[in-house]
């Protein structure tokens, strides 16, 4: 499978990590880590030599409990020194995690090639337009409610057609304002408006998403997430890298082309390891 971004074809023979760099003051796990363009570019490298395929940079939290609503200038003001940082030293495919269109369009002129919405179009559907226009990748997630109502929606009774309803409804929009297939990969939005077991169902089924959109690469994204720490008794985010890595595994082993993450090392060795398993699985 192959994934065309604006400056390249990505092959997907291999399960891709895709770095998180946050560049927030109040991300769940990170907020305020990177705010500084030298710190945001030595957590760039290290993500690259650590082995990750894509960097994703966000410049406005959507956590939990808390987070608000940035204005687009603001967010420009965050993520574009960094992109422009990152496109002269790096060559690796950046992508960026907005849900407007207005960042997208600045994003994508400093370099960036994958716009990550997590709303799925549903907070500006012109988001499709500068994908079409500068054939970006355009990676579109599941989720449900506003962005002050993203986590904390009444969870529907049956998650697995909710899902598929609400992708198809996003790649219909995206096809019909000129994105093609081919610059499109689904993220099935794990943790957002879901329960724990919802979530758990989600990544058991994948294979079914995969039949439901065959040829669109899988985003699965669980990095230290809530559910996480539940099932582990109530750890907090700093303790859940070992939950975080096995749902990465059987995220990759059950279809899932790119896992996002934000310990890079643990979960480039971890996929490596189930993917060298999985070649020797008899069909």
């Amino acid at each position: 499978m192959i994934w065309e971004t604006s400056k390249r074809q990505i092959s997907l023979d291999r399960t891709l990590v895709m770095a998180i760099l946050n560049v927030t003051p109040d991300s769940f796990s990170d907020g305020g880590k990177f705010l500084e363009l030298d710190a945001a570019l030595r957590q760039a490298e290290l993500c690259v030599r650590q082995g990750a395929a894509i960097l994703d940079i966000g410049g406005e939290s959507t956590r939990p409990a808390g987070s608000h609503m940035i204005s687009a200038d603001e967010e420009v003001d965050r993520v574009l020194p960094v992109i422009e940082a990152i496109v002269k030293r790096l060559d690796i495919p950046i992508s960026i995690d907005t849900s407007k269109s207005e960042v997208a369009k600045k994003a994508v002129d400093a370099g960036a090639e994958i716009i990550n919405d997590i709303s799925g179009l549903r907070f500006d559907p012109k988001i499709a337009d500068v994908a079409a226009k500068g054939r970006c990748g355009l990676i579109l997630m599941h989720s449900r409610g506003t962005f002050a109502t993203l986590h904390t929606e009444p969870p529907v009774d049956d998650i697995m057609p909710e899902v598929n309803r609400g992708l198809h409804i996003s790649v219909n929009e995206a096809a019909a304002r000129g994105v093609r297939q081919a610059q499109i990969a689904l993220d099935i939005g794990i943790g957002f408006g879901k329960t724990m077991d919802q979530n758990l169902e989600l990544l058991a089924n994948i294979g079914r998403l995969r039949d439901e959109f065959p040829g669109f690469p899988i985003v699965v994204g669980t990095s230290r997430k809530s559910f996480i720490g539940k099932l582990l008794g109530g750890v907090p985010v700093e303790e859940r890298l070992t939950g975080s890595l096995a749902t990465a595994v059987i995220a990759a082993r059950n279809g899932a082309n790119i896992i996002r993450v934000h310990d890079v090392k643990e979960t480039v060795a971890a996929i490596k390891i189930a993917d060298a398993i999985g070649e020797k699985i008899y069909v």
